[in-house]
């Protein structure tokens, strides 16, 4: 079934590439799987709108290569655990309306995803915040409910302008920021359209969803850059080519398998160990991913200052899964039936397959049910499912463990979308955030990772590469975190 799949794919570009070559263009186009849900930084939590985001707007915070905070918007200084101070520097001081920055809008952006009424999914990583000060345009002082040594890596949120926050702006459609690029438009088609300010260089972001298409599209000349979100075939294919380059890099990205943890069928740990005992990633990761992914344990990269190593991958082991089964009371004449929602991109589907082919091996019948992007993400938000596959991509503070576990952060307070209600991680997370150093943060977070490890919330998959898929006219674009960040330097040449 895969050659006749390469053989389509193949014979489609010779046929594409035997027509006239299209005139030079001015515009850097860039591939999507699928298109942002959100240009709103105060709800944007997938990572398409987290990556664009990034170009439109500068926040108070940036991340350094060993996920430490570093300065953007500005720099601070500690006078006791629970006040922070920072001084708003010069650089991104002017909204793309003409308006400048000032600490006001600083403020008004916290305090927008403060409020509870407005269902910010950030809400929670924010909730030692007790009260946010302005003493000149220029400086912001936080107070803290408690001290928190993690406190200036949660202030990665992009600011807006307070006067348009008051006037109910439609951000999530219509973004004005402060960073590099500036909004001009966004079709109806999907197609999103961005200008870099220093030099007016457009970038179109265009949602292509079949992958095959989108190749296709690159080897015409219709797109100029891919990233991620490619089978292995076409990436073999690409590295063929000899205008086409292709690069890989080790990433971060956490897929997981998430359960509702108020379904009958997928309460039971036994049952989600069943599953994890079940799998074999193995054969998934060389198979499916041509062996550019690694098997994983937690959310976190064993790598992260507050990754825990010990944890070693569930192994494949099919008797341990169905001795779990029985004990959860079901047997070959009384199987488990479960479904499975994934988006419809066909790699996922793909992965899903497999994955319901080994489940079928232990004796778990799985229904898979795909949708496209925006129904099927709606969908997990909002708990309609019993398994669904998802990704964390480009995580660099252990805050994710309250945003993503407590209780306090099922949606829309946070992203525990399976429902989790642990007393005992809820303790360790809180225990993590009352230590002073990030050492004794560590600690309890390895800890965190272990009794996750144990009850498995999520059945952790792999972390896969970062690919990034350019046409030789596309200058100075590379990745090393998954980021578009590198499109403030890229350059369109011919």
């Amino acid at each position: 079934m895969r050659s006749i799949f390469l053989l389509i794919c193949l014979c489609l570009v010779f046929l594409l590439t035997a027509c006239d070559t299209p005139p030079p263009q001015t515009l850097i186009r860039f591939g999507l799987a699928q298109a942002p849900v959100t240009l709103d930084p105060r709800f944007a939590t997938d990572a398409t709108s987290s990556r664009i985001n990034r170009l439109l707007y500068h926040a108070l915070i940036d991340f350094d290569s060993q996920f430490k905070p570093i300065p953007d918007l500005a720099t601070w200084e500690q006078f006791s655990p629970t006040h922070y101070r920072f001084h708003l520097g010069t650089q991104g001081r002017v909204f793309h309306n003409g308006q400048r920055l000032t600490a006001d809008d600083v403020k008004a952006t916290y305090n927008y995803v403060l409020t509870a009424a407005n269902a910010s999914p950030h809400r929670g990583s924010l909730a030692s915040i007790q009260d946010i000060q302005t003493p000149d345009p220029d400086t912001v002082d936080f107070i803290l409910h408690k001290a928190d040594p993690l406190f200036t890596g949660r202030l990665g949120l992009g600011i807006v302008p307070a006067s348009l926050i008051a006037q109910q702006h439609p951000f999530n459609k219509q973004p004005i920021g402060s960073g590099e690029f500036r909004f001009l438009t966004w079709a109806q088609s999907s197609e999103l359209h961005l200008e870099r300010i220093s030099d007016k260089q457009q970038v179109a972001f265009l949602e292509v969803k079949n992958p095959t298409v989108r190749v296709l599209k690159l080897r015409r000349g219709e797109l100029d850059i891919l990233q991620d979100d490619l089978p292995p075939e076409l990436i073999r294919w690409l590295q063929q080519q000899s205008d086409i380059q292709v690069n890989m890099a080790r990433g971060t990205s956490f897929a997981y398998l998430g359960f509702n943890l108020t379904d009958p069928s997928t309460r039971p740990l036994a049952v989600r160990q069943a599953i994890a005992y079940a799998l074999n990633r193995e054969a998934i990761i060389h198979y499916l991913f041509n062996d550019a992914a690694r098997p994983a344990s937690a959310i976190l990269d064993p790598q992260h200052w507050a990754g825990n190593p010990q944890l070693a991958s569930y192994a494949h082991n099919p008797t341990k899964a169905r001795e779990l089964l029985t004990q959860a009371g079901y047997s070959l004449e009384n199987p488990l039936h479960l479904t499975y929602k994934t988006s419809n991109n066909p790699f996922r589907v793909r992965i899903a397959t497999v994955i319901q082919q080994q489940l079928a091996e232990v004796g778990i019948l799985v229904s898979i049910q795909t949708y496209d992007w925006g129904t099927f993400y709606g969908d997990i938000k909002s708990g309609r499912f019993q398994m669904f596959s998802l990704s964390w991509v480009g995580i660099k503070n252990p805050d994710i463990f309250r945003y993503a576990f407590h209780s306090t952060s099922i949606p829309p307070n946070g992203a525990n979308r399976g429902r989790l209600n642990d007393a005992q991680i809820d303790q360790l997370i809180e225990q993590a955030e009352q230590q002073d150093t990030l050492d004794a943060q560590a600690d309890y977070y390895r800890q965190v990772q272990a009794r996750l490890y144990d009850e498995l919330p999520y059945v952790p998959l792999w972390y896969e590469n970062i690919i990034l898929v350019t046409r030789p006219t596309i200058q100075h674009y590379t990745t090393h975190d998954g980021s578009f960040d590198e499109l403030i330097h890229a350059r369109l040449q011919h």
